[in-house]
């Protein structure tokens, strides 16, 4: 602004657009998207550059229709769009989701001279892509007589984006053969399809070799960070790990990738051993709220307070405990962790609350049976404008399971699809077994177990019934014969383990002869 100010006071530079685009920028730049509107309305001569960046800063702030109403009145003016024109609209398509005024968009370029643009060409190669337009996005790129390597990483990246292994591999050939070298960008898109399926290691390894044999590892650290991500998601960790040990200064997003893969893979202490590395780096490599959010995980998982403490204070220390992805993992490890009371500190003083927020607490006041609580929980997510979903249900079923409200189990239960349309799962009706079966209404559980479809798992709802059955039961061994049935349907199950709560179930009834058959036929 004060820079703003000495421009202003200068007759010279006021008037020349050069100071006021990049002005423009620098308030963009910051979010202060006000200032730079203000400042090109007030611009009399405004050059196509100056266009670009408010069109680019209203798109960037996803302020999508302001983006299109400014591109709007630009073809009205006296200036005409340029190629970075048309790929900004078209990224604010892409990432509107506006596949109809992405193709109008093209039409409006290929008019204008640009449909074989380098620059607007690739955009609308990468935007197709984007929107699931494949067959378009290679129509595009085959109508363009000689491709650049922008091109060709742009196509690339689209095959890899949906995960299209064999055109994503033909094109990297085909664009080798006609003499054009892959860079790391290339590469990169490449990887985007072969972290799903466990068989394409080979490959990446093979990719990986092309890497260090061009040394594009050391010249683009998205590469590396690719490699760390793509080994990590195919639980190859002792490869992800080497990858990560060859990057010279590695950024956040190969910490987050070789953290994330350590803790998905049930490593949690050396997830939460890297994070700690990484937070002693200070002032060089700071995490952000998902990297801080997966080590809470990693913490809850193990319910070890001691690191997710750790990482509650560096939160703290840098301001980003208020962030609702922290806040919210720092709940459910608090909780996870038998802090219950610490936990609902930490939610009664987040700033803002999500759905997600709301459902781990009604989850974890459900766990520790606080029924009331969970209760009133959920009327205040509803209240607020949070639809509850069946996650929230979850944690109400299971404070009543825990807390033998039978009726108050029953309406929950009937609310989730009269209300919210939401169709019970299988957990949803293992609660309400459980609930039922421990408060003597084994009956009533057996009957809504068999009413269930044919599709509905309901082995795991006779095995829940079936733990609750004690000596007053006189349907234990209709459940483990109906359990025998469902188990050998599915893959000739071994029951042997439900039978075991059958014999204790008669046991506890002074049954022992029967006790003595069934211990025979196990």
């Amino acid at each position: 602004r004060i820079l703003h100010g000495f421009v202003i006071k200068a007759p010279r530079l006021s008037r020349d657009p050069f100071y006021a685009t990049k002005l423009v920028g620098f308030y963009a730049a910051n979010d202060d998207l006000r200032s730079a509107r203000n400042l090109f309305d007030e611009t009399p001569r405004r050059t196509i550059y100056l266009w670009n960046y408010i069109i680019r800063a209203y798109a960037r702030g996803r302020h999508f229709l302001e983006a299109f109403l400014h591109f709007n009145r630009l073809l009205r003016s006296d200036i005409s769009p340029d190629s970075h024109t048309f790929a900004c609209v078209a990224r604010a398509c892409a990432d509107n989701s506006e596949a109809d005024h992405l193709r109008i968009l093209h039409c409006k370029a290929v008019v204008s001279g640009f449909g074989s643009d380098s620059i607007s060409g690739s955009s609308f190669v990468r935007c197709y892509s984007k929107l699931g337009s494949l067959d378009e996005a290679r129509r595009l790129f085959r109508g363009i007589g000689e491709p650049d390597l922008v091109l060709w990483n742009a196509m690339i990246s689209g095959y890899g984006l949906w995960r299209d292994v064999r055109n994503g591999i033909e094109l990297f050939c085909e664009m080798q053969y006609k003499g054009m070298k892959p860079d790391g960008h290339t590469l990169v898109g490449l990887m985007l399809s072969l972290s799903e399926d466990k068989s394409f290691t080979g490959l990446l390894e093979t990719i990986h070799g092309y890497s260090l044999k061009c040394c594009l590892v050391s010249k683009n650290s998205h590469v590396g960070s690719s490699l760390v991500s793509a080994y990590s998601k195919l639980e190859n960790l002792e490869s992800a790990f080497m990858a990560f040990g060859d990057l010279v200064d590695p950024d956040v997003v190969s910490w987050s990738a070789i953290i994330a893969g350590f803790s998905d893979s049930g490593e949690h202490l050396e997830a939460l051993k890297l994070l700690r590395e990484m937070l002693m780096m200070e002032g060089r490599r700071k995490p952000d709220p998902i990297l801080l959010a997966t080590g809470l995980s990693a913490s809850a998982r193990i319910s070890i307070p001691g690191p997710g403490a750790e990482i509650h204070g560096y939160a703290v220390r840098h301001g980003c405990d208020a962030v609702v992805a922290v806040s919210s993992a720092l709940v459910d490890m608090y909780a996870k962790c038998g802090f219950l009371n610490t936990a609902t500190r930490v939610f009664d003083l987040m700033p803002v609350k999500n759905a997600v927020s709301y459902n781990i607490m009604i989850s974890s006041l459900g766990l520790y049976g606080r029924a009331e609580s969970s209760i009133r929980l959920l009327n205040e997510m509803i209240e607020g404008g949070f639809p509850p979903d069946g996650t929230a249900f979850s944690g109400i079923l299971s404070a009543c399971c825990h807390s033998g409200l039978v009726s108050e189990g029953r309406e929950y239960l009937r609310m989730m699809t009269r209300d919210f349309g939401i169709k019970p799962n299988t957990e949803h009706h293992v609660y309400m077994v459980k609930l039922l079966g421990m408060n003597g209404g084994w009956e009533e559980a057996y009957g809504m177990i068999a009413s269930l479809p044919e599709e509905v798992q309901k082995s795991s709802l006779w095995g829940a019934l079936l733990t609750c059955c004690d000596a007053g039961c006189s349907l234990a061994e209709e459940v483990e014969k109906r359990l025998s049935e469902d188990e050998s349907k599915k893959n000739g199950g071994d029951s042997s383990g439900y039978r075991v709560m059958v014999s204790n179930a008669y046991a506890g009834g002074g049954r022992w002869e029967d006790v003595g058959e069934l211990r025979l036929e196990m």
